[in-house]
């Protein structure tokens, strides 16, 4: 069975896509545009507003001065969910929804996951997707456990919008320096503490002792804790305990700890904080306010979600003749109104040529006869030009004559033809306060729609050759409020060709998280084929039982009775045509109930335009609830302009693209430019043969849990939190099948005539040594010949005992002999050994590595991460002090608690 969650306290399942549009943007030092949204499923609370308020006026003068005073926060939006009762104060919102929202305010993802944190996992300098602060946490005095709720939301805002990681690191909380010591990973090191040993804590004490030396490892035994000091001088830095009363600011070149293993240096080149920061474009065109008063405390709004309003904007201008594309269209749009719209939407729909005529005013949709209302006045005759305004136009009207506002209203927009008068209506969109979806068909649509989307914080999709490119993007445009129960999910969207007279079979799964209201969709361009389905258990529907559409537009559909059977349904399709045709399977499904979390994959590009040669990164993620999703075939397919398809296998494994490996994020880079122009993406992930698993542990780049402090000289320890035990740390997953469309990119500089490009092998950063006996073994992910696609020549390995000379100075630091290591396919396990030659190996000798990849004379890697291994031959006695004071065993306070669980 697929893990489930008692959704007593996770009432919601969040759509969260990637795809982010931020309102926010910096005027004269300010952030404006700053969006923290609610969740439908946390109970109304004037308290939760109230403390937001507060935890945003102390964040703003505190990032003020962290930033040199350089910006502070001055417009937010708090946006209240619909089920919460309506007041004169709360205002209508425009753009802003929850799920484009720079901060979310939701239930945790189990109970062990009250930690402030940010989704990030972009590269350095990118901004993440959004921070998640729970209700808990915001009601709740966490003073001593993270600090002020203010320079927490620092922290976390520096996550979110100048893409810098954390400095501290819980799967290695020790490193050994070049000194020959053991210190905790932080930044800076003048931050003080002790490392010690919890050994005995009953009736309200403790009993601790100082840690000792694995005599494996040379670092710190297991369980080790580092304890900072109360009571510090170190101003820095923000991004490792930001609740010391000290920490003031971030870490600078001179004041950054380069040696310590956290992500801040895996994934910035050891580059400080600041530095990040400071190359960031708010910085580049911000200077420091004059004066000495600080900024005046933010505005707030409170802003009301109000009940989904959508209008389709159809083109039936003479273009759309040609390819089929107003049948098309029109199986597109009849999908997504029997399929997609939730129930309770309103929903209208103009079309436009030439002028633009108002076929249906906002309809409410709660059955299956306020559907047929619309779908029965899809265009039958594509004729006239384009103007797309004129349907814009009436997309307005449609709305405001059934007395609701544009405010916070949709529009989908769907057109083939250029129109060289868009920016006319520009000024009339942006006061809308409407957010518009567009749909490009084909290469000559309007250039211009990409700039209505990104106006008005709308999706934009393309679709060209690929059969099922509309259904997909139609399919993606759902509810923007933050809950998922009545949001329709894409199990299958697959196109057949098929010979005449023959049969094919396929299956899909169907899970046992959703199965309301599933649909399956035959479509065909010649002649209706023969259907045989089947459940899982034996229940066969025929092509008799699947309902033909009014339309003449070749589909057929059929809705299964109550709930779905979990388990793989089969279907076949026999041509009954002579000649071939194509045939398309489209399989919808919504969550079984709504307190169930089914699996959802969001996917998006990490640029939305693309100067040739650089490459992309696709990303995808999934998760159930907040949870990633590990162990499952993850494919993106991209389309180009001119029909082209690639495909590329999406990987979570820490490597190359992909920041994190187990994150649930999968990754890949994306170089295989055909041309100029739109191209679209489609993502398609697999659970197969029981190997899926959900993962249970703590996301990264959060606020970091302190469990004490150390106050004349003694350790006052903190509230403790549950912590979950290795043995339950993942879940199993019940095989599934999900489709998503990311959002359309478009491409420039590609050269005519061509568009090979090589580049060189990607970056190892996962580079791992150790010492066995009197060799080193060092294992990491093989990177490709080209980024991450392929297999490099050779590998350049060098060792050092200064980590500069391999930074500054790799071709001078001693040579490994790898003439024996041939280098793996990318995405593989390299394993080397090998004895350091010239270096004299005794008790605590620190070596360092580094590699480099080379695929032909001229393609070199950049240099991996830099990866230290220290000799440490044990003693009889091996005690070592710890750090900043001396701690043997004391009796400790513990507020009342009889255990101590672990900090990490």
């Amino acid at each position: 069975m697929l893990f489930r969650l008692n959704v007593t306290l996770i009432l919601a399942v969040l759509l969260l896509p990637g795809v982010k549009v931020s309102m926010v943007n910096l005027n004269n030092n300010g952030y404006d545009g700053i969006v923290i949204a609610i969740n439908p499923s946390v109970p109304e609370n004037e308290k939760l507003i109230q403390n937001i308020k507060e935890m945003v006026n102390e964040a703003s003068t505190y990032l003020f001065h962290a930033t040199k005073r350089r910006v502070y926060f001055r417009n937010v939006s708090i946006l209240i969910p619909l089920t919460w009762k309506s007041k004169p104060e709360y205002l209508m919102p425009k753009q802003e929804s929850y799920d484009q929202a720079d901060v979310i305010v939701a239930d945790p993802y189990l109970k062990y996951g009250e930690d402030p944190y940010t989704l990030q996992y972009g590269q350095c300098g990118e901004k993440g997707q959004y921070i998640h602060f729970t209700p808990n946490f915001l009601l709740t005095n966490n003073l001593l456990i993270y600090g002020p709720r203010g320079r927490v939301f620092v922290h976390e805002w520096a996550h979110l919008w100048w893409g810098i990681f954390d400095e501290y690191n819980v799967d290695q909380p020790f490193y050994i320096s070049r000194r020959n010591t053991i210190e905790a990973t932080r930044c800076s090191t003048h931050i003080t503490g002790s490392n010690v040993i919890f050994e005995e804590c009953k009736e309200g004490s403790c009993i601790t002792r100082p840690c000792r030396r694995d005599s494996q490892t040379g670092l710190y035994e297991a369980k080790c804790r580092f304890i900072p000091e109360k009571s510090q001088t170190a101003k820095e830095s923000i991004m490792f305990m930001q609740n010391l009363d000290s920490v003031i600011e971030f870490c600078t070149e001179e004041t950054h700890n380069k040696e310590a293993p956290n992500l801040q240096n895996k994934m910035c080149n050891r580059r400080s904080t600041w530095d990040v920061i400071m190359d960031s474009h708010d910085f580049n065109n911000t200077s420091p306010m004059t004066g000495t008063n600080p900024p005046p405390f933010p505005t707030f709004s409170l802003l009301k979600t109000k009940q989904r309003v959508v209008c389709l904007v159809l083109d039936k201008s003479g273009s759309m003749s040609t390819e089929d594309r107003l049948s098309r269209m029109n199986r597109a749009a009849e999908l997504y109104l029997i399929q997609i719209i939730e129930k309770g939407s309103f929903v209208g729909m103009v079309t436009f040529e030439s002028f633009a005529k108002i076929q249906n005013n906002l309809t409410k949709i709660t059955d299956d006869n306020d559907h047929q209302k619309i779908t029965a006045n899809l265009p039958q005759i594509a004729s006239g030009g384009t103007s797309i305004c004129s349907g814009l136009k009436a997309g307005f009207q449609a709305i405001t004559q059934s007395e609701h506002s544009t405010s916070g209203s949709e529009i989908i927009l769907l057109t083939d033809g250029e129109d060289n008068t868009i920016s006319s209506c520009s000024e009339e969109v942006k006061q809308s306060g409407a957010i518009i979806h567009t749909i490009a068909l084909g290469p000559s649509a309007a250039e211009e729609l990409e700039t209505l989307s990104n106006m008005t914080g709308g999706y934009r999709f393309y679709a060209n050759k690929d059969i099922n490119g509309l259904n997909d993007a139609f399919s993606r445009i759902s509810s923007r409020s933050g809950t998922i129960s009545q949001q329709a999910i894409q199990l299958e969207s697959k196109a057949l060709m098929i010979t005449g007279g023959k049969w094919i079979n396929g299956t899909v799964p169907v899970d046992s998280t959703i199965g309301n209201d599933t649909f399956f969709v035959i479509t065909w361009t010649i002649q209706k084929p023969e259907i045989l389905l089947q459940d899982p258990k034996g229940k066969k529907y025929k092509t008799s039982d699947f309902k033909e559409d009014k339309l003449n537009i070749h589909s057929a559909r059929l809705q299964i009775p109550g709930i779905a059977e979990t388990g793989t349904w089969t279907y076949s399709l026999l041509n009954n045509h002579a000649n071939s045709q194509l045939l398309t399977v489209t399989v919808t499904s919504r969550a079984r109930s709504p307190t169930t979390l089914p699996v959802i994959i969001t996917a998006h590009m990490s640029q939305n335009t693309a100067l040739y040669p650089n490459p992309m990164i696709v990303y995808a993620r999934v998760s159930q609830g907040f949870l990633p999703v590990l162990g499952i075939n993850v494919t993106a397919t991209i389309e180009t302009e001119d029909g082209q398809q690639v495909t590329l296998e999406l990987w979570d494994n820490g490597a190359g693209a992909d920041t994190v490996k187990n994150d649930g994020i999968y990754s890949r880079y994306f170089t295989d430019y055909h041309g100029n122009g739109r191209y679209s993406l489609k993502v398609h992930a697999q659970a197969r043969k029981n190997m899926a698993r959900l993962s249970l542990r703590r996301l990264q780049n959060k606020a970091l849990y302190t469990p004490g402090y150390i106050e004349n000289g003694k350790i006052l320890l903190n509230p403790p939190r549950p912590e979950l035990k290795d043995e339950v740390a993942e879940a199993e997953v019940e095989d599934f099948s999900r489709l998503t469309s990311g959002e359309s990119f478009t491409v420039s500089g590609v050269p005519p005539g061509g568009h090979a490009h090589e580049f060189p092998p990607g970056k190892i950063t996962d580079l791992i040594a150790k010492f066995k006996g009197e060799h080193i073994q060092l294992s990491w992910t093989a990177p490709g010949s080209s980024l991450d696609k392929g297999k490099a020549d050779c590998y350049v390995i060098k060792i050092s005992n200064f980590s500069l000379e391999l930074q500054e100075d790799f071709d001078s630091a001693s040579l490994v002999n790898t003439s024996n290591l041939i280098p793996k396919e990318a995405g593989k396990t390299e394993f080397f050994e090998f004895k350091p030659e010239s270096f004299k190996i005794e008790n605590g000798t620190e070596i360092l590595i580094a590699i480099q990849a080379i695929h032909e004379a001229n393609l070199t890697s950049e240099i991996s991460n830099i990866a230290h291994v220290t000799k440490f031959i044990p003693q009889l006695e091996s005690c070592v002090p710890a750090l900043g004071i001396k701690i043997s065993a004391i009796s400790l306070p513990v507020w009342g608690l009889a255990v101590i669980l672990s900090i990490f």
